[in-house]
């Protein structure tokens, strides 16, 4: 019995799942807890997105295909600037969308969380570099 519980373990070990893919814009959405509001933004890749007193950068925004289990996660900076005081970081980490309480901001008036990722990033060529017959 234990020889083939060890047989079963090492096979599904070997078992890879595909990796998420890499998309260009992160979508978010943002909750005033003052307020009741809730907003969708778009945070392309680099691009500084602001929030009332937020200001999200989204560095990175993956997402498995569609054969796999639903995944989106975005690598975020998001720090906030009130007027007259020096900008401080609020969260700097990786979000998932499937479950946005295991890496969450912590902030008394906002929440803001990973929704999905869009507009994927392809190389210019997948094609294989083949030498020229020149």
């Amino acid at each position: 019995m234990k020889i083939v519980l060890v047989a079963a373990v090492v096979t599904l070990g070997a078992v890879t799942p595909a990796s998420a893919d890499p998309y260009g814009v992160a979508v978010l959405q943002a909750l005033d807890k003052v307020t009741a509001r809730v907003t969708t933004l778009d945070a392309p890749l680099g691009e500084t997105v602001k929030y009332n007193t937020l200001e999200i950068i989204a560095r990175a925004c993956d997402k498995k295909p569609p054969e796999e289990t639903p995944e989106s996660t975005a690598f975020l900076d998001i720090w906030e600037a009130r007027p007259g005081e020096p900008m401080q970081g609020v969260f700097r980490g990786w979000m998932f969308a499937s479950s946005p309480a295991i890496s969450a901001m912590e902030h008394p008036v906002y929440d803001v969380w990973v929704v999905d990722c869009k507009k994927p990033i392809t190389s210019e060529s997948k094609e294989p570099d083949v030498p020229s017959a020149n």
